[in-house]
């Protein structure tokens, strides 16, 4: 028993999957229609400058809850669970990440906020790429975790790669127990798969007109992401930092998320 005890504690976090966390107590949560689409969304802290953070495909907002807890005492921080993911319903659309733009845009309108501090992680990275290059002035800040600018930034064959293929069986299990509509469970991975496949596609030239001060960041060992892809976002977007958490992979922020938290702290605090 303690020969088996030693051998988990020497497994590196980049190869755990910690438990996904739960958010706190919201002081507001809804499920709204906007953009042609119901939206769930939840509200922390009341001080503070706002921000808005968005989550990875497959997953839902939970698993911010490490970095809301910290976010929420010196912002006022927004979830939302994207379309199609956890208690937002799939509907009939097909996916892009210039509609996943759409609706945050459109949930910030519904709470009437003017700007807003973007974080976002893998897809919702992307989509922040996207907010901060087509709504330049919606966008204060933006920290894109595991983020691409191409398909082509992404590893060959990673989503079968480390602790992704129990990221994507957890996030099915959460699905049942989250979804209004959990038997669709198939077709958001269907859904979701073409735009993986062709999305993004954001130039050089469209990524270096990006005004926002911006943090790239991914963990060092990315089961999807291209070291050399993140290197090359930070170098193209003017002025932006980059940040790599180490022992960690695309799940940073449950492998480690005092280090994360201290990452995104000092960025948006800056």
């Amino acid at each position: 028993m303690a020969k088996a005890a030693r051998a988990k504690n020497t497994t590196p976090a980049w190869l755990t999957l910690p438990p996904t966390p739960e958010l706190p107590a919201p002081r507001r949560s809804e499920t709204v229609s906007i953009n042609r689409v119901k939206i769930y969304f939840a509200q922390f802290g009341e001080a503070g400058p706002p921000v808005l953070m968005l989550h990875g495909g497959l997953g839902n907002s939970n698993y911010w809850g490490h970095q809301v807890i910290e976010l929420s005492k010196q912002f006022a921080v927004t979830v939302m669970d994207t379309r199609g993911h956890g208690r937002s319903p799939l509907t009939s659309r097909a996916f892009s990440y210039g509609l996943f733009a759409q609706d945050a845009i459109a949930l910030l309108d519904y709470l009437h906020i003017p700007t807003s501090r973007i974080v976002g992680w893998s897809d919702g990275g992307v989509t922040g790429l996207e907010l901060a290059m087509t709504r330049p002035d919606r966008v204060a800040k933006l920290f894109a975790f595991g983020a691409n600018s191409t398909p082509a930034g992404m590893k060959p064959g990673g989503a079968r790669a480390g602790v992704f293929p129990a990221y994507a069986a957890r996030c099915r299990a959460e699905y049942a127990e989250l979804s209004p509509n959990p038997e669709k469970w198939p077709r958001l991975v269907e859904g979701l798969s073409p735009m993986w496949r062709s999305e993004p596609n954001y130039p050089d030239q469209k990524l270096a007109r990006i005004t926002a001060p911006t943090a790239i960041v991914d963990g060092a060992y990315d089961e999807i992401i291209k070291p050399e892809h993140t290197r090359h976002m930070a170098a193209v977007i003017p002025g932006a930092r980059i940040a790599i958490v180490p022992n960690t992979s695309h799940f940073a922020m449950l492998q480690d998320p005092a280090v994360f938290n201290r990452a995104l702290m000092d960025f948006l605090l800056a």
